[in-house]
């Protein structure tokens, strides 16, 4: 593909591929964490800043909102892998999983509740177990979902032992209000992985850290993120209807 007929888009995720990079080098990861994943969150955006990005090649996208999902996802290629980002409410799980049936991943499981209903909703289907990720409240504010550190092994062992219709691949969280996390909240979220891995007798590559988006990604990544989710650092700000 021709560079100078990229668009913004595409551009703008080039730079971040390459930032991550540079941040993974920095890092000195050891080569099993070496690929980190970026997650183009397209909130907001329209279907076809979307088909520009995956001509490009890139096949991993985000979003936040249950309806917006299901109504992007048809009109888009059936191999995305995409993301669910945030906080599920129990009675959108069905229609989540049925809407989406290219969903690679939820980020966002908070409770034992979200879990079972997940579970039930893709039991149905026939598909492979659906990746989830724990999600921690790293910041401690009480507008931010997420389980209390304390107890990201209950959840966690909960998801593996008692959903066989979903894999438990790791954890993520948000950060703070301005979406930007300070280095305690990513070594929060380390620790979750450090105890969850000797608990349930896992390896640390199966237990994937999510932390980092556009505000923090190379710090994220510095401190051990395998998963970052990208939004308006590649799409440009959002864009809310005028209410």
């Amino acid at each position: 593909m021709a560079r100078a007929a990229e668009s913004a888009a595409v551009q703008a995720l080039r730079n971040v591929m390459q930032r991550v990079q540079q941040a993974s080098d920095r890092a000195n990861r050891p080569v099993s964490q070496l690929q980190v994943r970026v997650v183009a969150v397209s909130k907001t955006k329209p279907v076809a800043v979307l088909q520009e990005v995956y001509d490009a090649g890139y096949r991993h996208f985000g979003e936040n909102y249950v309806q917006e999902l299901i109504d992007k996802a048809p009109q888009l290629p059936e191999d995305i892998k995409w993301h669910f980002i945030g906080h599920l409410q129990s009675n959108k799980a069905k229609a989540l999983v049925t809407g989406v049936p290219n969903l690679y991943m939820v980020e966002g499981v908070d409770s034992q509740k979200v879990a079972n209903h997940l579970d039930r909703a893709v039991s149905g289907l026939g598909r492979q177990p659906l990746k989830v990720l724990v999600q921690v409240n790293t910041s401690g504010e009480e507008s931010k979902s997420g389980v209390e550190p304390s107890e990201c092994v209950e959840l966690a062992k909960h998801v593996k032992e008692e959903c066989p219709n979903l894999q438990f691949s790791g954890f993520m969280t948000i950060g703070m209000l301005d979406y930007t996390s300070t280095p305690e909240n990513f070594k929060t979220l380390a620790n979750c992985r450090e105890r969850v891995c000797k608990e349930l007798d896992i390896s640390v590559e199966e237990c994937e850290l999510s932390m980092g988006m556009s505000g923090d990604f190379e710090l994220a990544i510095e401190m051990g993120s395998t998963n970052v989710r990208i939004g308006s650092t590649i799409f440009g700000a959002r864009e809310y209807p005028k209410k």
